[in-house]
């Protein structure tokens, strides 16, 4: 991540996202959620419930085809995921789902506590917190800081000649 120009903020939170993304799935392992389609339909469930939408239209709102979403989040929508994951987790403990739709029912639910957080900000701000940056976006950003950066001792020189 840090060589695809990532922070090390960011790549410790995606680290964390990945470990309550783990805990997740070994939550549906327990509940005898199937790996593959199953997985893909309840997070799904989780997505739409946060943030409006599948995750197949989160990627097209950024312009993903085969990119993982979540290596072009911001740290918010990377942080609101793993808020509406380690909620589904913890209902899903508290809850004991036995059926394929009731570990649907939890993912709502789960996806749902992360919803109204987003909403709660975004009132709170007056922006939205989804949007349609990739890391594409993110890696033009630190080129054009650092191009700046290595500009001003430049600027700094004509001006002293001037």
């Amino acid at each position: 991540y840090l060589k695809k120009g990532y922070s090390e903020e960011w790549i410790h939170q995606r680290l964390l996202a990945i470990r309550i993304r783990n805990e997740l799935t070994d939550e549906w392992k327990k509940r005898g959620v199937q790996k593959g389609k199953e997985y893909a339909i309840l997070t799904d469930e989780i997505s739409r419930a946060w943030s409006g939408m599948t995750t197949g239209q989160y990627k097209r709102l950024k312009g993903l085809t085969k990119e993982n979403l979540r290596d072009n989040m911001t740290d918010l929508e990377l942080v609101l995921t793993m808020l509406a994951e380690a909620s589904t987790t913890d209902i899903s403990k508290t809850a004991k789902p036995q059926t394929f739709e009731e570990n649907k029912q939890v993912a709502k639910r789960g996806g749902k506590v992360a919803g109204i957080a987003r909403q709660a900000l975004e009132a709170e701000t007056g922006k939205p917190v989804i949007t349609e940056k990739n890391a594409f976006d993110f890696q033009q950003l630190v080129t054009d800081i650092v191009e700046d950066a290595a500009e001003l001792p430049e600027q700094s020189a004509e001006k002293k000649e001037k």
